[in-house]
């Protein structure tokens, strides 16, 4: 199986969830295990390339906010600087 570049996180997770439990029944043969095990492998991939990328997203917008007034929050007239 291949994961495709556009599935989501919540739809990789479900299905490496649902890779899981079946490589645990161990009602799986060797060669459909090790089919399941290189799937499994594949949506932690694909999860991990998503959590680097919103983690990368999440430095770049703190790394921002720390210039001078750049909180990203506006100040109110006649409030102090």
């Amino acid at each position: 199986m291949s994961v495709p570049e556009d599935m989501d996180f919540a739809k990789a997770l479900r299905q490496l969830e649902e890779t899981v439990k079946q490589l645990e029944s161990g009602e799986l043969s060797l060669e459909d295990s090790l089919a399941k095990f290189e799937e499994g492998i594949k949506l932690a991939r694909r999860l991990e390339g998503i959590l680097d990328s919103a983690e990368r997203k999440v430095e770049e917008i703190l790394s921002g906010s720390k210039e001078p007034g750049a909180s990203g929050v506006a100040k109110q007239e006649g409030e102090p600087e």
